[in-house]
C-alpha cells in the first residue's frame, strides 16, 4: 500500500543522512518513478525534503524533524508500536521504540502502552538468539556472507550462506539465503547454526521470497491415525487444532493428521507414554514396538 511505503521511507530517511531514489526503489520493490511520485507526495503533505543532485546526491530529512502526528490515527500509531516493541523483544534493545518517539512526535500517551497487543517474538534462547540475528541483520543490511556449523538430522556440516531475510515462522527464527553447497535458496533454522562468521561481500542476486506455506515445507508424506486418552486433548487441540480428532464412544479421542516423516511420528507418539497407540500407518506399529523396545533394553542394562 501506498500509505505503508511512505511511513517506510519516511523511517529510513529519519534513520540515514542521505538515500538514493534506486536505493528506496530496491528496498521497496517498485519503480523509481513510484518513489519520485511519494517524495512528492511527502513534499506536499509539508515533510520537509531536500534532493541533491549528482554524483553524492540523493534525498535527504531535516535534521532533527519529527513526523506530524496527526498524519496517522491512533490506532495506526498503536498497530505500528505493537510491531516495533515486538522488535525491541527480540533484539534486547529500545531502538525500535526509539524510533516509535520520532513517528510518534512525543505522543507519550501513546508510549505509555495504550495498545492492548502485546508481541514478544524473543524465546528460552533469548541470549545466544538475540546477537545472532543483530549480525544475521547486519550481513543483509551490507551484503556480506555468513559462515556457520549447521545441525541437521543428516548431520553437520560448515554452510556457507548469502543472506537475504530473517524469517520468523513456526515459532523459531530462520535465515533465508542462497546456499554455496547447495547452489540454491535455503531456509536454516538460527538455533541450529553455531561457530557464526561474517565474510566477504557478494552482489546480490534476484531472489525469492521463501514459500513458507505447510504444503511446501510439511508436506503430508504420511497420514497418521491414533488412539489418544482424553486427558492429553489440550495437546491435541494446541498443536493440531479442534478439528484434528474425533471423540469416541469409550471418551477416547481418535486423532488424525498428516505427518512429514516417520521419525517425527514415532518421537511424537512416544511422548505420550501409554496414552497414545498408533493405528495407521499399519506398517509403523512394529518401528514403534521397536523403539519401546530399546528404551527398555537401555534401562535393562542399567
Amino acid at each position: 500500500m501506498k500509505l505503508d511505503r511512505m511511513i517506510g521511507i519516511l523511517s529510513i530517511l529519519l534513520q540515514k543522512d542521505k538515500v538514493t531514489a534506486p536505493y528506496l526503489a530496491e528496498m521497496f520493490e517498485v519503480s523509481r518513478r513510484t518513489i519520485n511520485r511519494d517524495i512528492e507526495a511527502l513534499l506536499m503533505a509539508g515533510i520537509p525534503l531536500a534532493t541533491t543532485p549528482g554524483r553524492d546526491g540523493g534525498i535527504s530529512i531535516m535534521e532533527g524533524y519529527k513526523i506530524d502526528r496527526t498524519l496517522l490515527s491512533t490506532s495506526d500509531m498503536q498497530a505500528i508500536l505493537a510491531g516495533l516493541r515486538s522488535l525491541d523483544s527480540v533484539s534486547g534493545t529500545n531502538r525500535y521504540v526509539q524510533l516509535m518517539e520520532k513517528l510518534s512526535a512525543g505522543a507519550s500517551n501513546l508510549l505509555a502502552g495504550d495498545s492492548h497487543i502485546l508481541i514478544d517474538l524473543s524465546s528460552w534462547y533469548k541470549a545466544s538468539l538475540a546477537p545472532k540475528i543483530e549480525q544475521i541483520h547486519d550481513a543483509i543490511l551490507t551484503a556480506r556472507k555468513i559462515t556457520f556449523t549447521y545441525y541437521a538430522p543428516k548431520g553437520e556440516a560448515r554452510r556457507t550462506v548469502e543472506p537475504y531475510d530473517l524469517v520468523f515462522q513456526w515459532s523459531s527464527w530462520y535465515v533465508w539465503g542462497w546456499c554455496e553447497t547447495r547452489q540454491d535458496f535455503r531456509l536454516f533454522k538460527l538455533n541450529r547454526m553455531s561457530d557464526m562468521r561474517t565474510e566477504g561481500s557478494f552482489e546480490k542476486r534476484a531472489a525469492p521470497l521463501p514459500d513458507l506455506s505447510n504444503e511446501r515445507v510439511f508436506p503430508n508424506v504420511y497420514q497418521v491415525k491414533a488412539r489418544i486418552k482424553p486427558e492429553y486433548k489440550w495437546r491435541l487441540v494446541e498443536e493440531f487444532g479442534a478439528d484434528s480428532f474425533s471423540e469416541q464412544p469409550d471418551g477416547t479421542l481418535l486423532f488424525s493428521f498428516g505427518f512429514t516423516d516417520k521419525e517425527n511420528i514415532i518421537c511424537w507418539i512416544a511422548s505420550f507414554g501409554e496414552g497414545a497407540e498408533l493405528l495407521e500407518p499399519v506398517e509403523f506399529r512394529s518401528d514403534m514396538l521397536a523403539f519401546a523396545e530399546g528404551i527398555r533394553k537401555h534401562y535393562l542394562e542399567l
